[in-house]
């Protein structure tokens, strides 16, 4: 019997955020380098600024995270 291995590539922090389901999370910029992931831009709620962080979580990999997101409700 043969078997095969599979090997996937690591999901990038931009690609969980633009494939999120929710719109303000698709909008975010975000610069990844080996030491740290920067997300930046403009979202509604702390909530969001909270999904946002926790979305790109897994793939942090010992990089700093440093959540820039600035919060203004809409008017």
């Amino acid at each position: 019997m043969m078997t095969t291995t599979t090997i996937h590539e690591p999901v990038s922090a931009g690609v969980l955020l633009r494939e999120n389901p929710v719109a303000d999370l698709r909008r975010i910029d975000i610069a990844e380098s080996e030491q740290e992931i920067v997300l930046s831009g403009i979202v509604t709620s702390y909530y969001l600024k909270q999904m946002a962080q926790e979305t790109i979580r897994p793939v942090l990999a010992g990089r700093r995270l440093k959540n820039r997101l600035l919060v203004l409700p809409p008017k």
